[in-house]
């Protein structure tokens, strides 16, 4: 008993001295005067690594490794998976991007990591709504969260942390309008670049992409530095357009990314929270976001009531994190249409939101967040044989129809083309019947399916003095007789 009496203390007292001064070898000696008993250790310091972060992570992890527990039997409907490990910045945002990454539906959530232990209760469906049964799913959890898993050390290296030979990726952002995935896409088309997968979104005004692309010639990675000039450049131009008064930015890089996290930080990063003083919100329901401090406990309480809709809670986890807040007890309920998350949280440097000026703009960082993926246009899917230029010519053919894309996923599988358009009129109306139906029978009928709200289509607008003067423009073939589509040289 005595001598396991001592490995513990030693165990805790090595652990402390490993967080606090990162030794590389250490000397202990024990000793005793009297009742009184002493350790006496000689340590050897470095300065601060990411690899000696990896060995102190990797060895509480061996310590303490994470348990992930699937039940099946406790909750009628639905799958109960429940997450322990040692807590860390950042742990939250990982499981809950495995969850997503596997087009899980969370209906309730139950978080606590207040300490050093973490622990995550979460409900999951699926798509349809029905429990998690499917074998290989279940063991893809256990190896992804559970002892086995390979975690990124930190949250900060979780972009970019995996180079690729198969594509080069391309980051976009800059000021929205009508018709830019399509001059984005035709700038890619005539630089011989294949769109092997790509996510837009757009929201405020501002529009972000991130785009892999492969070389028509070679089928892998863009690598020829002069070319990767030239792309970013010309596509520099299309972003940027007529428009001075905001940057754009184009960047290139050969790591592979999470598209929507980084999705996420590119439009922050933009601040595109910041609402145009003249825009104008419609009739679009806007979430409800608060914050108050809870000053008996030092956290700041944060509570979301909206609409509920796929990867809301990553949505909001993922900005919480890259604003610096951490998570410490938490509630998620979505098994209705309305979404409800509340999160005691603190900044990182331990601190509740301080200020009005904080709290508003954490208020406004949330809000975003969830917009960004809100969609209120209708849903155009489209499958076929992938090939180049394939993403230039629909978009064009969106374009010339006077429809804009306010969202896209591309994406290549097994040699076929899986993208998903939420589209809207250019003029603001309902979009017509007749325009889709032209518009499946260019693509092709069982290539292109609608899958938005129907009833959109039976609404017959009201022509207006805009429609009128401008609809025949975009539904023209004189964009091309007028090098619009080339208009990034």
């Amino acid at each position: 008993m005595i001598g396991q009496f001592y490995s513990f203390i030693y165990i805790h007292i090595f652990l402390y001295i490993l967080n606090t001064h990162h030794v590389v070898n250490v000397k202990y000696s024990l000793h005793t005067l009297g009742s009184n008993l002493f350790f006496v250790i000689e340590t050897t310091t470095v300065s601060f690594s990411h690899s000696m972060d990896d060995e102190y992570e990797k060895f509480i992890r061996r310590m303490n490794p994470p348990r992930v527990v699937i039940d099946n039997e406790t909750c009628k409907n639905a799958t109960v998976i429940q997450v322990h490990s040692t807590n860390k910045y950042g742990i939250l945002l990982e499981v809950i991007q495995v969850l997503t990454d596997l087009n899980l539906v969370v209906t309730k959530a139950y978080i606590s990591s207040d300490g050093g232990w973490f622990m995550d209760v979460f409900n999951v469906t699926d798509q349809d709504g029905n429990k998690i049964l499917d074998e290989g799913i279940l063991d893809y959890i256990q190896k992804s969260l559970g002892p086995d898993s390979c975690f990124a050390s930190s949250m900060r290296r979780s972009v970019g942390v995996k180079s690729s030979v198969d594509h080069t990726s391309i980051e976009l952002i800059g000021s929205d309008r009508p018709g830019l995935l399509s001059e984005v896409s035709a700038v890619l088309t005539d630089l011989k670049c294949n769109v092997v997968n790509a996510e837009v979104w757009t929201h405020n005004t501002r529009a972000a992409a991130i785009i892999q692309v492969s070389d028509e010639n070679t089928g892998s990675a863009i690598v020829d530095p002069d070319k990767l000039a030239l792309i970013k450049k010309l596509l520099y131009n299309v972003l940027r357009g007529s428009n001075k008064s905001r940057e754009a930015k184009t960047a290139v890089s050969h790591v592979v990314t999470h598209k929507d996290r980084r999705l996420h930080q590119l439009m922050f990063a933009d601040r595109d929270y910041e609402r145009p003083i003249d825009g104008a919100s419609g009739d679009i329901e806007r979430p409800k976001v608060s914050i108050v401090n809870w000053y008996d406990k030092d956290y700041s309480v944060v509570t979301i009531k909206c609409k509920d809709r796929p990867k809301l809670l990553f949505d909001t986890i993922c900005t919480l994190t890259d604003m610096q807040y951490v998570v410490f007890h938490g509630s998620v309920d979505s098994e209705g249409p309305e979404a409800y998350q509340e999160y005691c949280v603190r900044h990182i440097d331990g601190c509740p939101v301080k200020s009005d000026a904080e709290k508003q703009r954490v208020i406004q960082c949330l809000e975003a967040a969830i917009e960004r993926r809100v969609c209120e246009g209708l849903k155009l899917e489209l499958c076929t044989t992938d090939r180049v230029g394939l993403l230039s010519d629909v978009t064009r053919i969106f374009r010339e129809n006077s429809l804009t894309v306010i969202r896209a996923e591309v994406s290549t599988r097994n040699g076929k083309a899986i993208n998903t358009f939420y589209v809207r009129d250019t003029s603001g109306y309902p979009v017509e019947a007749k325009i889709i139906d032209y518009i499946r029978q260019t693509i092709g009928q069982n290539v292109l399916r609608v899958k938005g709200a129907p009833e959109d289509l039976n609404q017959v607008p009201q022509e207006s003095p805009t429609r009128f003067l401008f609809g025949g423009l975009f539904k023209s073939k004189s964009l091309c007789n007028f090098g619009l589509v080339r208009s990034y040289s």
